[in-house]
């Protein structure tokens, strides 16, 4: 049964998110059903995260097992074909035979993703839904300085959801940068793995530090204090993008923490 790799965009925004939920309509449900189209197979796609209802991606990665050896420019192309047909706002980027060892979720040796704020006065149109807007002017260096105190191996309890499933708060935040461009603040984030709003928890607070509310030493506790009702502003999930999924040697069987949320 060959496996197929695909790399996939969306615009999270009509979405519950990227799982397949009763009470709406996701992004994997909008590629399974394209899927079962073109194949008249009802499959269960696999991904690298599981991003929330408004979230977007220029990078997902997923992989489905079909039946029959498919070429995998067919399959992209057909897949995109009933995408369109159903005005999703879903497109596969790419599609590789992938071997059996290869896991989309689980042979991931790195996820980067992004956080978008416009910082202006003046509200966002093009922008509505791709960005968070904060009138406040932010200090980008503040919140880059702040942002390294959260760097490196910690318990990270006080920045992820209650309602994250991991048993594990202890994650590696290998990267967590902050630039600014004009109005535009990015914040880019990189790790093998992260808990459910983790980079939204991280956003909020960040922002905090960019106003001038908190210090340096106040992220600091924050993190050290292991507690959830310290953790900044959750920021909201339109200015999230899920990036990219690197991945290493996938014909070796990789140990990873198998609650991970992303």
């Amino acid at each position: 049964m060959p496996r197929f790799r695909m790399t996939v965009e969306y615009d999270g925004a009509p979405y519950v998110g990227w799982q397949r939920q009763d009470n709406g309509h996701s992004v994997q449900g909008a590629i399974e059903k394209a899927i079962l189209a073109m194949t008249g197979e009802a499959i269960s796609l696999k991904a690298a995260g599981r991003t929330d209802s408004g979230v977007h991606a220029f990078g997902q990665v997923c992989h489905a097992d079909l039946t029959r050896d498919w070429k995998a420019i067919t399959v992209m192309n057909a897949v995109n074909a009933y995408l369109a047909q159903a005005e999703e706002r879903v497109a596969i980027l790419d599609v590789q035979v992938a071997p059996d060892t290869f896991d989309a979720r689980f042979s991931a040796t790195k996820r980067h993703y992004l956080y978008r704020i416009v910082n202006r006065l003046a509200p966002t149109a093009i922008e509505a839904e791709r960005a968070w807007h904060v009138k406040k002017p932010l200090d980008h260096e503040a919140m880059h300085a702040a942002a390294q105190e959260l760097v490196g191996h910690h318990d990270f309890t006080t920045f992820r959801s209650t309602h994250c499933q991991a048993k594990n708060p202890n994650r590696t935040i290998e990267r967590l940068d902050v630039s600014r461009n004009g109005e535009l603040i990015e914040i880019r984030a990189s790790a093998q793995s992260f808990l459910h709003n983790q980079i939204r928890s991280f956003a909020g607070t960040l922002k905090l530090a960019g106003e001038g509310k908190w210090s340096l030493a106040d992220v600091r506790d924050a993190l050290e204090a292991r507690d959830r009702t310290r953790c900044g502003p959750v920021a909201p999930p339109w200015g999230l993008f899920f990036m990219q999924v690197d991945y290493g040697d996938v014909t070796k069987l990789l140990r990873y923490d198998t609650d991970e949320d992303s």
